[in-house]
């Protein structure tokens, strides 16, 4: 089978879940609780005291109608792009997935990238020194990274770090709240040195050319995509390793050695492609998991992301957010899964012939 064919019959199995997913959805709006039912979500207190007001609104979004009627309201709707009005952020949901996104999208992408490029290099070492020192100190650092909670290592590093004074300007080492220096007045659409372009601010202030702003950007980073990386990291060295110590038991290694190849040649180009098949589905998942919102890291820092949005959806009983949310997740989840499966095809090409 071609790697097309293969990826196109991937993407047709991807429509069964995605309407699954939207009926799961669907029957978690029509269940939310309150004296008007779904409607609920629409009807402020001013409008309470209308009957007029309450049927207008009901009759308006369809909750009048039958049941496979509202839902495939709900699916024209979500096809548009209408996901409901978000009173946590004062505008659409769609609105405000567009405009948290991107700072989850930064955050879970910088995580990922130090992720990978610490717990592959460590579950690689960790294997082939296997009941060595550095491979007790690697395990150690892994067992403390799936142990900790993420809530409580946020918190000691924004308690350390805000103590850690700069000696040059005397402010904090790093910054422990927000995604930019709000007084440096560089993040805006008119009049400002860095014009938003991606939303992503490291990029847009190298499209801009501003060392300023980058570094800034880069700052504020830090503390977060440490603490949310950390938990990757430790997941992906555990999973290297062990993927690592079963490739070098096989017979193909072992004739490879045989054959008087070194041990770096050995493990490079035989070995660690082949454990990082297994190892890849840790990464996929978990970047799929961050995408759909790191709540515990962007409460703490303040980071504005789709985190922080839906916590605050959850506590305001914003409805509408949280099924937004949901159906995001869930979206990601998905096309993780399916990038997954694109690796393995890429990394095992028996996969994409079938075998």
């Amino acid at each position: 089978m071609r790697l097309r064919d293969y990826v196109v019959r991937r993407l047709l199995l991807l429509i069964p879940v995605l309407v699954g997913v939207s009926i799961i959805t669907f029957a978690l709006t029509r269940s939310v609780a309150g004296p008007y039912g779904p409607a609920s979500i629409y009807i402020d207190e001013r409008c309470s005291a209308s009957d007029a007001c309450i049927n207008a609104i009901i009759h308006r979004y369809g909750f009048d109608q039958p049941i496979p009627v509202q839902y495939l309201r709900y699916m024209q709707g979500l096809l548009s792009g209408d996901l409901g009005y978000s009173r946590s952020a004062q505008t659409t949901v769609s609105q405000a997935i567009v405009e948290k996104f991107p700072a989850t999208f930064e955050l879970a992408s910088v995580s990922m990238i130090l992720a990978v490029l610490v717990g592959i290099p460590l579950g690689v070492i960790s294997a082939t020194r296997r009941d060595k020192p550095v491979d007790h100190a690697t395990r150690t650092f892994a067992l403390a990274g799936v142990s900790l909670p993420i809530f409580w290592l946020a918190l000691m590093l924004k308690i350390v770090f805000y103590d850690k004074v700069d000696w040059i300007d005397g402010n904090p080492l790093l910054p422990v709240t927000g995604r930019y220096d709000t007084t440096l007045n560089m993040y805006c659409l008119e009049g400002c040195v860095v014009t938003p372009v991606t939303n992503l601010y490291t990029v847009d202030a190298i499209l801009a050319g501003n060392g300023v702003a980058l570094i800034d950007a880069i700052k504020h980073l830090a503390l977060p995509a440490i603490t949310l990386s950390y938990v990757t990291m430790a997941l992906i060295t555990r999973m290297m390793r062990s993927s690592m110590l079963e490739v070098l038991n096989q017979e193909y290694i072992k004739t490879a050695r045989s054959k008087g190849l070194s041990e770096k040649v050995v493990v490079r180009k035989h070995a660690r492609r082949n454990a990082l098949i297994p190892t890849t589905t840790v990464i996929g998942l978990a970047f799929g998991g961050l995408l759909g919102g790191a709540v515990l890291t962007e409460t703490v820092f303040d980071w504005p992301g789709l985190g922080q949005w839906s916590a605050t959806a959850i506590v305001r009983l914003d409805s509408a957010a949280v099924m937004g949310f949901t159906l995001l997740s869930a979206v990601i989840y998905v096309l993780a899964n399916l990038v997954v499966d694109l690796l393995y095809a890429y990394l095992d090409p028996r996969i994409r012939l079938g075998e």
